[in-house]
């Protein structure tokens, strides 16, 4: 090879090199608000996450634009601009749906190709006025095979149309990324469409948590468990590796924390490990308790507290009442998982349910060891 060929393929090689890293999505370190979380969003230290979720706004049936309820928009207006008074560089997403939203009208909205337009419109349009850095679709869930097939149209036309808006008005791009169910085949059986999720979303945001909960498990479990030496796919290793094997890069997977547990009245005392009989739940109507309630419960109680190495995941008892959570040992194991799996990275639901930043400092410190 003569020397300036040889130098040209060197140059060549070099630039392809630094614009397939400039190109890539950087670490993802996120978590979600809401306006009911009893956090102002002045409050939130910004200065741990990289991207910040703004939740939630909604889908209007009758016009199928997105909209921000009117008790919502003073606060999502600013909240950009609030954040990254701490953080100039947090970068921040309008969430879109949420458990609560109604599923029927997402479905019926990503059936048609002219309400899928208007969702699409309008949520740009919204992202732009609130000066937000991107969009998060949280559809709970599509849940038939044509659901599915919608999906991935709307995801596909969703990606062009913010291409375009890029590029006609010379704005950076909007990040895309959605809330998916913790495996990539919905209750196992109506598969997600992987590739419209890999050709138009940045990311997706696995939700691994929820897998035991009093409402719908008669006995104590863990609500979001890493592994499970019960059931398997009852975990979150179980959920990443079905969309790893599906075809979505790891690349591309942000691993939900749930800032949060699960409080079960226990059959007996005496019998308070995992997989212990229960009477239903304690605490709450459904046994979900913020993360900073477990602990002025484990002091207020002296809860017994264990931490479980091998499922990941940490539990107290007192009395009979049960709770299983994630600490800082769980949250601490997860993240070194996605960061040694190659994931992009983690979210929490929800920073509001945090205590003192514990679980966010932590989890900020493990994906920079």
């Amino acid at each position: 090879m003569a020397p300036k060929t040889f130098l040209y393929f060197i140059f060549t090689l070099i630039s392809l090199l630094q614009f397939h890293f400039s190109a890539g999505q950087d670490a993802v370190r996120a978590g979600y608000w809401f306006p009911g979380s009893g956090l102002p969003v002045s409050d939130i230290n910004s200065t741990l996450f990289t991207h910040l979720f703004c939740a939630f706004a909604d889908l209007d049936p009758e016009t199928n634009q997105v909209v921000i309820s009117s008790a919502n928009q003073a606060q999502f207006s600013t909240f950009t601009q609030t954040v990254q008074q701490t953080n100039p560089s947090v970068k921040t997403l309008l969430s879109i749906g949420g458990g609560s939203a109604n599923q029927t009208d997402f479905a019926l909205m990503a059936a048609e190709s002219t309400s899928r337009k208007s969702f699409i419109d309008s949520s740009i349009n919204l992202a732009r006025q609130y000066n937000f850095n991107g969009l998060d679709l949280d559809w709970e869930y599509p849940s038939s095979a044509s659901a599915m097939t919608n999906l991935a149209l709307l995801l596909s036309k969703w990606r062009a149309a913010i291409d375009n808006e890029s590029t006609s008005t010379g704005n950076t791009s909007l990040l895309l990324s959605a809330a998916v169910f913790y495996s990539s085949d919905y209750h196992y059986t109506i598969d997600y469409p992987v590739q419209a999720i890999v050709n138009s979303l940045d990311w997706i945001n696995v939700m691994a948590y929820d897998f035991y909960g009093p409402l719908w498990s008669s006995i104590t479990g863990p609500p979001a468990a890493l592994y499970s030496p019960v059931n398997d796919q009852f975990s979150g290793n179980y959920g990443v590796t079905s969309w790893i094997q599906a075809g979505v890069p790891a690349s591309k997977i942000v691993l939900g924390l749930p800032f949060y547990g699960y409080a079960w009245q226990l059959a007996d005392p005496y019998y308070h490990g995992f997989f212990a009989p229960s009477v239903g739940p304690a605490l709450s109507s459904d046994g979900s308790v913020a993360y900073n309630q477990i602990g002025l419960f484990i002091g207020k109680y002296s809860a017994t507290t264990v931490y479980n190495s091998t499922v990941v995941s940490n539990y107290c008892y007192s009395g009979k009442t049960w709770i299983g959570f994630d600490d800082t040992e769980s949250v601490s194991a997860k993240v070194s998982y996605a960061k040694e799996n190659g994931l992009l990275g983690y979210f929490a639901w929800h920073v509001g349910a945090d205590d003192n930043w514990a679980l966010s400092q932590t989890a900020s410190d493990t994906w920079g060891a």
